[in-house]
């Protein structure tokens, strides 16, 4: 089947990419080797999908190069989203610190975007395992203007394209059917990948060491959790394998082995004397 872009990957991002490039008239395909789409957006913000935050800026993202994400947070605001969702009738809050939530529950920003994909005439084909990505380049010299290709070999057939889009996504929640397919694709291109480390996570202890405070299970608590230079206000969970809740969460990304994570349990009262 010949198209004009391939997309591996059917969640948000992939949706997403399929819709506006079919939008602005290119035929897409969409690939992947699940049965269902979008299974991460199906368990966010706890079954009812957190699907953006009002607040959010360039400098809340984490990057080597901090203009990294400028120019696609300019074309794509978080009210372009709000919009989508209006059309489609989704009601939604805001929850806490400008983060957005679906009043019900996440499959109806599935199905959005789903139906959104089908008017722009997007062909999606799951339980597709790919099997190869070849590619010839771009020969606009000796080729008289010939544009590079794309050939995807998979279990439901071979596609050609001009563009190809690996959204494939990292190796959070292998349960979801998360893959080091696309760290491959990378390395097939040539293209360098940074050390992987997990990010917005809880922190864990050994059971024997978290033993003493098991008790506390379930108790939450406003604190300051600093990781480095980074320092976030919000809610800390007691879990029966460690700490959790969104001050935890966000202070993991920025935590480095080895080094020490101070929270501040009374973060309104001045111990100095």
């Amino acid at each position: 089947m010949k198209i004009d872009v391939i997309i591996i990957g059917s969640g948000a991002a992939g949706m997403m990419c399929a819709l506006q490039a079919g939008q602005r008239g290119r035929s897409v395909v969409l690939l992947d080797h699940s049965k269902k789409l979008a299974e991460k957006i199906r368990i966010s913000g706890g079954g009812r999908c957190n699907f953006t935050n009002i607040n959010a800026k360039p400098e809340n993202f984490i990057s080597e190069n901090p203009s990294f994400c400028r120019s696609a947070l300019a074309r794509y605001t978080p009210n372009d989203f709000i919009a989508l969702l209006q059309k489609h009738s989704i009601g939604f809050h805001e929850k806490t610190l400008g983060q957005l939530f679906c009043d019900e529950e996440s499959e109806a920003v599935i199905a959005m975007l789903r139906s959104e994909c089908e008017a722009a005439g997007v062909k999606r084909f799951m339980s597709c395992e790919v099997e190869e990505i070849k590619h010839t380049p771009y020969t606009g010299e000796q080729g008289l203007g010939k544009k590079a290709k794309f050939y995807v070999t998979t279990s439901r057939g071979e596609f050609e394209a001009v563009s190809l889009v690996v959204a494939t996504g990292g190796l959070s929640i292998p349960k979801t059917g998360a893959t080091p397919y696309g760290y491959h694709v990378a390395e097939q291109f040539g293209i360098p990948i940074t050390k992987l480390k997990a990010g917005l996570v809880p922190l864990t202890f050994a059971p024997d060491d978290w033993k003493p405070y098991s008790e506390l299970t379930g108790v939450s608590f406003d604190a300051i959790v600093s990781a480095g230079k980074q320092s976030f206000r919000e809610n800390v969970l007691v879990t029966h394998r460690g700490l959790s809740g969104p001050a935890i969460l966000q202070a993991s990304s920025y935590w480095q082995h080895g080094t020490p994570l101070h929270i501040n349990m009374l973060p309104d009262v001045d111990m100095e004397i």
